[in-house]
């Protein structure tokens, strides 16, 4: 079976672009959702490889299916790519704190968001990261990368897919200032569209989570984070 893909897009123009525009290659499947709660059924019933998810929604908002999809143990890692027309700073720091992975605004050229949707399913595709390390275990973390587990003081932590992208990147460059520009390439995958406050954002949800390993993300004034054993 190939990449599955759910556009959740009311207006049926738009999510038909979407769905030729991803599906041209042939290595993409993409089913479309036209409500919030019709979104939240399609996810129960088969979970997508990715989301991407209009926030202008009947029903339930995108900003709902977000929070839901976030909330639920099976599908919590599922990429989100924002869709809207809201296109301030506050709304795009809001849809990054609510879990989404990505964040971009209408009008789009499609080609665009090809490239980013790809972007994002690379990054989860099996074997990226055949030689990195797969676990961490300081004196609060302990992170199993393959299994996709992270305890603080022996307690479950539930990160975005997002976040815990971002803590193995750190985790593997541990003892290293990595830049936001860096940051950006190597877990957001598209290193010119999407703002360094994307990373300030994250981190901050990020330490917020871990508690006492917090401490453990250090920020370097002027050049970036570092993760210290």
């Amino acid at each position: 079976m190939g990449t599955r893909v759910l556009v959740v897009e009311d207006e049926q123009d738009i999510a038909g672009l979407i769905k030729h525009a991803l599906e041209r290659k042939g290595d993409i499947e993409v089913d479309i959702a036209g409500a919030g709660d019709a979104a939240i059924r399609s996810v129960s019933e088969a979970a997508p490889d990715l989301i991407v998810l209009d926030l202008n929604l009947p029903v339930l908002s995108g900003v709902e299916v977000c929070r839901i999809v976030r909330a639920r143990p099976a599908t919590s890692h599922i990429p989100i790519i924002m869709l809207t027309a809201r296109a301030s700073e506050s709304d795009r720091v809001t849809g990054l704190e609510l879990g989404a992975d990505d964040y971009i605004t209408k009008p789009f050229a499609l080609r665009e968001l090809v490239a980013r949707v790809r972007a994002v399913l690379r990054r989860g595709a099996p074997g990226d990261r055949k030689t990195a390390p797969v676990s961490y275990s300081g004196n609060h973390l302990m992170a199993d990368f393959d299994a996709i587990s992270v305890r603080v003081d022996g307690s479950q932590v539930r990160l975005t897919r997002r976040e815990f992208e971002l803590l193995r990147y750190l985790v593997e460059n541990r003892n290293r200032v990595i830049s936001r520009d860096k940051l950006l390439e190597r877990v957001w995958g598209w290193d010119d569209s999407v703002e360094t406050r994307s990373v300030d954002v994250h981190i901050g949800r990020l330490r917020s989570k871990l508690g006492t390993a917090s401490r453990q993300i250090e920020t370097v004034i002027g050049l970036g984070y570092r993760f210290i054993d």
